[in-house]
This record gives C-alpha cells, sequence and structure tokens, in this order.
C-alpha cells in the first residue's frame, strides 16, 4: 500500500491487493454500516444520570445533539419545571438541540467566543475505549448545522460528558470521519485526502439530500459557514484516532473535522446491563445499574 503520511499508523495491514486502488474522485464509494441502536430505556437511564451527576444550579450548560442528548434535554427541562434546578442557561450546539431545548422550557443563550460554559453533555458517534477520543458529525446536518460549533462548546466547557451505547464505546474502530473544506477548490483537496489514506479510505463529498452521485450530486451539503462536508469512510480498522486528526490538520483546505481528542471527559455508556462511567483522567470505571 502507498501512502503520503504513516501508513502503517492509521489502520490495519489489510493488503493492497485486496483494497480498491483510486487516483481518481470521481471512482468513490460510500460504504457506512447502520448503527446498533440501544433501547431507549437504557439511554434514558444514562441522559438522568448525566443532568442528575453533573448538571447544578445557576449553570451554563451546552446542549448536545442526537439522540440521548435530545433525551438529557427533555429531562433537564423536567427539572427546571419541577423546581429542583434552577437558573441554568443552555448553550445548544445545534438548531435541532436549540429547537428541543425551547420545547422543554430551558432558557437559552448563544455561543459566544468568551462565554463560560460549566458543563457539556453529547451524543459521539464512537469512542475509542482506549483514550476516549470521540468522533462527531456522521448524523445527518442541514445548512444550519455546524460541527465547528458542537466542537467550540465542548473544548469550552469546564466538565463534559458524551452519552453513548456501548456498541458506540469501542476499541475496534471504523467507519466515517467528517472533514469540513473550504467549498473553492474542494476536488483538490478531496484528492489530497484520498492519497493521504490510498487503499485505506473512500471520500464522498455528502450531499443535503436526494439521490447524489459521489461528487455530492447537485445540491452538496453547505454549512451555515459555507464549508462543504468530506465523510472519510476506512475500509480499514483505525489504529490511531489522533493521528488521522493531526494528519487532516495538514491538508489544505481542511477547516475541521469530528475527531475530538485529549481533552478531560466523561463517558456515560449505556447498556441492557445497567451504567457504566469511565473517564479519561483518573482511567477509574464504575458500573450504576438502574
Amino acid at each position: 500500500m502507498a501512502h503520503a503520511i504513516a501508513p502503517a499508523s492509521f489502520s490495519g495491514a489489510a493488503p493492497a491487493s485486496s483494497l480498491p486502488h483510486r487516483r481518481n474522485t470521481a471512482g468513490f464509494f460510500f460504504k457506512q454500516r447502520p448503527p446498533v441502536a440501544c433501547s431507549s430505556p437504557d439511554l434514558l437511564a444514562a441522559a438522568k444520570l448525566t443532568v442528575d451527576k453533573y448538571v447544578r444550579s445557576g449553570m451554563v450548560v451546552g446542549l448536545g445533539s442526537g439522540r440521548a442528548s435530545g433525551l438529557a434535554i427533555q429531562y433537564l427541562g423536567h427539572r427546571l419545571r419541577d423546581g429542583s434546578l434552577k437558573d441554568v442557561v443552555g448553550v445548544p450546539t445545534s438548531v435541532s438541540s436549540a429547537s428541543k431545548a425551547a420545547m422543554a422550557g430551558i432558557p437559552l443563550d448563544n455561543y459566544q467566543e468568551n462565554l463560560q460554559i460549566d458543563f457539556a453533555f453529547d451524543d459521539a458517534d464512537l469512542i475509542d475505549k482506549r483514550t476516549l477520543t470521540a468522533v462527531i458529525g456522521r448524523r445527518k446536518l442541514d445548512g444550519g448545522e455546524s460541527i465547528i460549533q458542537e466542537k467550540s462548546i465542548i473544548k469550552r466547557a469546564s466538565g463534559l460528558a458524551y452519552i453513548v451505547t456501548d456498541n458506540q464505546y469501542t476499541g475496534e474502530l471504523g467507519g466515517s470521519i467528517p472533514v469540513l473544506i473550504t467549498s473553492g477548490n474542494w476536488l483538490e483537496t478531496a484528492e489530497q485526502i484520498d492519497d493521504l489514506f490510498l487503499g485505506d479510505a473512500e471520500v464522498w463529498r455528502r450531499s443535503l439530500s436526494g439521490g447524489a452521485g459521489p461528487l455530492g450530486g447537485d445540491f452538496p451539503l453547505v454549512t451555515k459557514e459555507g464549508h462543504h462536508v468530506l465523510d472519510v469512510i476506512f475500509t480499514s480498522p483505525i489504529l490511531d484516532l489522533g493521528q488521522v486528526a493531526e494528519s487532516l490538520d495538514q491538508v489544505d483546505g481542511v477547516v475541521d473535522h469530528g475527531i475530538i481528542c485529549r481533552i478531560p471527559c466523561t463517558v456515560i455508556i449505556a447498556s441492557k446491563e445497567g451504567l457504566e462511567v469511565v473517564d479519561n483522567m483518573s482511567k477509574n470505571q464504575t458500573t450504576d445499574s438502574l
């Protein structure tokens, strides 16, 4: 296999002959495994634990995006209505979380760079159980969504908790990494990323809707900042998400990506056996069954 940067660091050692060899983005192929969903009661218990354990009256709270975060937002609204929590202000990470918070009756504030955020919770598409590095942004986005804003709120928060299912908390890393790129000369940026992970990943420009071709179709997604989204879908296991992030950061035209690493966080893991709480500060694990 030919790689531009540190080939063995990104993925497993599948022989090059068994993987597609491409030099043209028009030939990119998209394939992604469907998620295995945890039942609602398990995820609801994780959402409730997150709010009960980490949110206090008077806090400014970053409100994440996704199914689990939606449940936590609803429960936080319930706690405010029954008076067990007071004076909590939410900072939504997306249009969707803002809408859910408004329906739950949570007072909201817009994100600003100088805003002090006491705590944030969020979904993650994938958590590396060895490092607690997270991947976000695989969910369907519309023009009003922003991975940049979501990451900014997460990094700004004094405390952070991801709410995930047990299949999302894994040491077997794969699937897609969303990458934000500038819209001008986007094809050249896509080619650079393709060369970077040649033989280990496919690249697909995300479409806004409809049946898009491999280049994003007639209606490629444009974020509210004016960026396009590439999904880099790994066809071989990823060994080091942190190194993937560092390599993407060096590509001209890349604005940001869905990898979040090297920040203190807690992970609330929901399974049918109960709830597991893990953090990357002490690496201690405790299990709560609700």
